[in-house]
């Protein structure tokens, strides 16, 4: 009796591996893919896909420069994103800024953000590499910067007198700002919050060192 090999057939198969991104292009992807995963999706819309740093190609912020940022950084990286903004609340208005990536480019969106995150978190939490290249040790603290920036942008601050705090549900992201942190001689602390991550900053030089090398300043408008 001849077997039937249709399923066998049809199975599919693994999709090689991306190629690794040029420095440039790294920056950009990692420090979209650290925007995004500072605003966790809710666990109960089901428009939100869960999982990876993908989530279904939409991302939501309640402060217009992170939408801006994140808008200018895809602009570079040839993906166009919607940008669409509502307003909320009874009492105390905000606005709600919702991107979201047409359908024909969230295959190529995808790849950018898991390729991003993937060699982005390498180059920060794998430790100094023996007879680095100059331009890895030129583009691994700028890789720094770039996620204590989205963080910054899009993250809940915890700020008090004493500290500069980022909230952050995201443990992964919260490892990364820590190693990122030592990469620009600023010491943290890593503290477990309700639901979430604390990393401080001491008020002062350090501060200020984070402030300076994440160059805050707000994005155009694309």
């Amino acid at each position: 009796m001849a077997l039937d090999t249709t399923p066998l057939l049809d199975r599919t198969r693994p999709s090689p591996a991306p190629p690794p991104l040029d420095w440039l292009t790294l920056a950009d992807a990692f420090e979209v893919a650290c925007l995004v995963r500072c605003t966790p999706p809710p666990p109960t819309d089901a428009r939100w896909p869960t999982g990876g740093t993908y989530r279904g190609g939409i991302a939501e912020f309640n402060r217009e420069d992170a939408a801006q940022r994140m808008r200018q950084l895809l602009a570079r990286l040839d993906v166009p994103v919607a940008h669409e903004t509502t307003t909320g609340g009874l009492r105390r208005r905000f606005e709600l800024h919702r991107l979201h990536v047409p359908r024909e480019h969230r295959a190529t969106y995808a790849t950018l953000l898991e390729t991003g995150w993937r060699q982005g978190r390498r180059e920060l939490l794998g430790g100094p590499v023996p007879g680095a290249s100059t331009a890895r040790r030129v583009w691994r603290p700028r890789l720094a910067a770039a996620a204590w920036r989205a963080a910054l942008l899009g993250g809940g601050r915890h700020v008090r007198r004493h500290i500069l705090g980022i909230r952050l549900a995201d443990r992964e992201l919260a490892a990364v700002l820590v190693r990122g942190a030592a990469l620009l001689d600023v010491p943290t602390v890593l503290q477990p919050g309700a639901g979430c991550y604390v990393v401080s900053v001491a008020n002062g030089p350090h501060r200020d060192r984070i402030l300076d090398s994440a160059t805050l300043a707000p994005a155009p408008a694309c």
